[in-house]
């Protein structure tokens, strides 16, 4: 595996899992709608391809896929990492946000799948992963937009695992922890409770040849995201809970004065 896709690094989570990919000597095409900050990387490395691309449009997605295997010459791995997120109550949500938030989280998932299947077809081999959430397991307060879209990239991975076993491409989730990235921050949780976004991103990208479905970034979140699919329910009221909890409460320097 050496020729990876990846969308949405530009930032956060991917962003540090595209350097580390890099560090190991892969080559790797970022698709996003705003590519500048991985143009300094770009001037250190001829194996970054920064593509400017809105995962929403299945034709920015196939021409992009095209551009990425004309200068690698083939495509290993595909990623789909962009992602938007809202955090706002179901009746506060109108269907239009709803709407777009399927569009790039599950539809861009979609779009990326289709434009390389008929690469990785062709090589009899290839691997997919989606980043998934523990939120689209579990359920969780004032998100149902962004978890009802991992859930249903949960589904769709599942099933494409089936429908390709038989061609050599695999479909795999990755599950990273609540990371403070820059989508997580309206959240209401102490920032010392969110995991580092490079640590996260460095562990990914050193776990990615693993076979199995569930790929995580380090054992502790392995574990976690197991007892989230034991016991989803449980630990979606509690998880909601806690997070109420925080907003509830103001910060030590508030109370003071």
């Amino acid at each position: 595996m050496k020729n990876i896709i990846i969308t949405g690094a530009a930032q956060g989570i991917g962003y540090f899992l595209v350097k580390q990919l890099l560090a190991e000597n892969y080559n790797v095409a970022v698709f996003d709608i705003n590519i500048d900050p991985l143009i300094d990387i770009a001037r250190q490395y001829s194996s970054l391809l920064p593509i400017t691309c809105d995962v929403r449009s299945y034709d920015q997605v196939k021409s992009a896929v095209q551009k990425s295997v004309d200068a690698f010459g083939s495509v290993d791995c595909a990623i789909h990492n962009a992602c938007r997120c809202t955090f706002d109550p179901m009746e506060m949500t109108a269907d239009d946000v709803y709407k777009d938030v399927f569009d790039v989280n599950y539809f861009g998932a979609l779009h990326l799948s289709r434009a390389v299947i008929p690469f990785m077809r062709a090589q009899k081999s290839g691997k997919v992963i989606f980043t998934s959430s523990g939120v689209g397991i579990m359920g969780f307060i004032n998100i149902s937009p962004y978890a009802s879209s991992k859930g249903a990239i949960e589904s769709l991975a599942k099933c494409l695992n089936n429908e390709y076993r038989n061609e050599g491409i695999r479909f795999h989730l990755f599950h990273p922890p609540l990371t403070r990235t820059k989508s997580a921050e309206p959240l209401p949780v102490p920032k010392e409770f969110m995991a580092d976004p490079e640590r996260v991103g460095t562990g990914l990208a050193k776990n990615i040849r693993r076979k199995s479905f569930v790929i995580c970034h380090s054992f502790g979140q392995r574990l976690q995201t197991k007892i989230c699919y034991l016991v989803p329910v449980i630990m979606g009221q509690l998880m909601s809970k806690m997070t109420e909890g925080y907003a509830g409460s103001e910060p030590p320097a508030q109370q003071s004065q």
